[in-house]
């Protein structure tokens, strides 16, 4: 786990190392071990390390092959390599590390741009080949590492991040319309490969991108998800749809357990992250730290689980750490939490992940999460009312979206009052065949686009703040295939997550699973007054936010006059959502 940055100049220039060198720097929070540069000619290359697969130096990064004319950058976990290493042996490649980087590097000369199709983990990386000045970029299935870039003419600048290309400068900062429609409407949600700024892209998931040494590019999506049940599958007992489900997701822990320090879990207390403790003590995995984070109540929600991760870490006899944060600390903890965020989120944990990641950071560097298993195998409250819907992308739209196309018109600027790109998303993604039943398209759709552009992308954002790795078994890819193959009943049943609970009785306290779904109200955000209140009101009332004109006056004002008022129908804040935008462009000095 890493970061890198860098510059492909295609016009005979050569590449600004002094300029990336900035890029790399804002990198090292996601790679505090060890830094390197490498130039050659048009091409440039920053990298920031965090030590976890061969702690040496002989794991440096950029890493250079000289025999091959290979140079890579390499950001992720590749969770196999070791089993494709003998591969490469038997090919007569030799090694001179015994980490993963240089697996990937001597894949790509022995198997090209596919070497992707053969790696289970995740990834992004950006590998130069000397003799043709070609430079090819990657990112794995579902986005979980993430790559951002920037073009213009004869110049191509990528990073880890989104604010590593803002230090590079010379970036088009204005908002681009359609993002905005898609931040407004779909949870913040912005797909790939827009970002909020005009002039940043990203690269979407399961995507490997080649430019030439004159700047033509080639891009191949070398994966895709079907969400469809298979007969053959169906016709199978339960009990034997249940055993294929336990052992893929077995397998997937199993595999994230590939490192050279300890490996802990975020134990929330919720069915996904027991089952994984259970999966890891069932293992062997001897002195598991476990890590649970709360806050305090209110508006009569309880802040915490902790009576339930509590009772997995008893059953497994784990390390476990309570992290109970005070309300009063949150308000000092959002400035860094929306500095952490390479695109906007508007999701309350993100707060919580922010402050539960510095606490871990201090104990280790490598976790496991539950992110993934609501958009596999059907937890959220809208799959049901899909499953007899006679119109999903207005059913779909109208428990997920957080304002319509009308609303939408209302509230921002009139310079931005664009066509309803969000709905027209929607209905394209709906009707492109990648699933079956309407249950069956919303699955696809959230574990392909919202997956990677919300949880995934939030996890990795405020982990990485503190240098901590986190991993996700619940997007282990043959698992998700699996998952896509089951009839929908095995998902949708006991509430959603069916097969999963069934497993769960199995393997973890009963108690964990019947009970109502949780999730952390995280006060401040949800019911904003005082100090955030100020905060927010300065925001948007500042210089810098009326002279950028995204939000009319009157919208504004009425958010501001009873913030508990309006509430998105995923129980978010449609003031925090507006004023959060302004408070992340001001903290990038936008």
């Amino acid at each position: 786990m890493c970061g890198f940055a860098g510059e492909a100049r295609f016009d005979s220039s050569a590449a600004d190392i002094g300029t990336v060198a900035r890029m790399g720097e804002v990198l090292q929070p996601r790679g505090p071990d060890a830094s390197g540069a490498f130039q050659q000619g048009g091409i440039a290359l920053a990298h920031r390390r965090l030590r976890i697969i061969d702690l040496s130096e002989n794991a440096q990064q950029p890493m250079t092959d000289p025999s091959l004319g290979l140079t890579v950058a390499f950001n992720g976990c590749i969770y196999n390599y070791r089993e494709l290493r003998r591969e490469l042996e038997a090919l007569d490649y030799r090694f001179f590390s015994d980490g993963d980087t240089e697996v990937v590097l001597k894949s790509f000369h022995a198997w090209g741009r596919d070497c992707v199709s053969r790696f289970h983990g995740m990834f992004a990386f950006a590998m130069f080949e000397r003799d043709s000045g070609r430079l090819t970029l990657a990112r794995d299935r579902f986005g979980i590492k993430p790559l951002y870039l920037a073009e213009r003419a004869g110049r191509l600048r990528f990073a880890s991040s989104l604010p590593a290309l803002l230090a590079g400068g010379e970036v088009d900062t204005a908002i681009d319309p359609a993002a905005l429609h898609h931040y407004m409407s779909w949870h913040a949600v912005v797909p790939p490969p827009m970002t909020i700024l005009a002039g940043i892209r990203k690269l979407p998931p399961a995507t490997v991108a080649t430019w030439d040494a004159e700047g033509r590019c080639e891009t191949n999506r070398f994966w895709g998800l079907k969400v469809q049940a298979d007969p053959a599958l169906a016709a199978l007992p339960a009990e034997e749809r249940e055993r294929l489900t336990e052992d893929a997701l077995r397998t997937a822990v199993r595999r994230r357990m590939v490192a050279d320090v300890p490996v802990g879990v975020l134990l929330s207390g919720g069915v996904d992250s027991s089952l994984i403790v259970a999966l890891l003590a069932e293992a062997g995995q001897h002195d598991l730290r476990t890590f649970s984070i709360g806050f305090e109540a209110a508006g009569g929600e309880s802040g915490d689980e902790f009576v339930y991760s509590d009772m997995v870490a008893k059953r497994f006899a784990t390390k476990h750490t309570q992290i109970r944060i005070p309300t009063s600390e949150l308000m000092g903890a959002l400035p860094g939490t929306i500095a952490a965020m390479s695109e906007p989120m508007v999701s309350y944990d993100n707060v919580a992940f922010y402050l539960l990641s510095r606490e871990v950071s201090k104990h280790l560097k490598v976790v496991q999460s539950g992110q993934g298993a609501d958009e596999v195998f059907a937890g959220y409250h809208w799959y049901p009312k899909l499953a007899a819907s006679t119109e999903p992308t207005a059913d779909y739209a109208r428990a997920f979206f957080d304002r319509d196309h009308a609303e939408y018109l209302a509230t921002v600027g009139e310079a931005f009052a664009t066509d309803d790109h969000s709905r027209a998303f929607l209905e394209r993604e709906f009707a492109a065949g990648h699933g079956g039943s309407a249950v069956e398209k919303a699955l696809h759709l959230d574990t392909t686009v919202m997956l990677a552009d919300d949880p995934v992308k939030r996890v990795d954002n405020m982990t990485m703040a503190w240098g901590l790795e986190a991993r996700v078994p619940f997007l282990d890819h043959e698992l998700v295939e699996l998952a896509g193959r089951l009839p929908a009943a095995d998902k949708l049943g006991d509430g959603g997550k069916g097969v999963l609970k069934s497993i769960a009785r199995r393997l973890v306290p009963r108690e964990v699973v019947d009970r109502p779904k949780g999730y952390f109200p995280v006060p401040i955000l949800k019911y904003i007054d005082g100090p955030v209140l100020e905060m927010v009101r300065d925001a948007l009332g500042s210089r810098a936010a009326r002279e950028r004109g995204l939000f009319r006056p009157d919208a504004v004002a009425k958010l501001l006059a009873a913030p508990s008022d309006h509430i998105t129908p995923l129980r978010g804040s449609k003031l925090w959502q507006v004023a959060l935008l302004e408070l992340w462009l001001q903290a990038r000095g936008l």
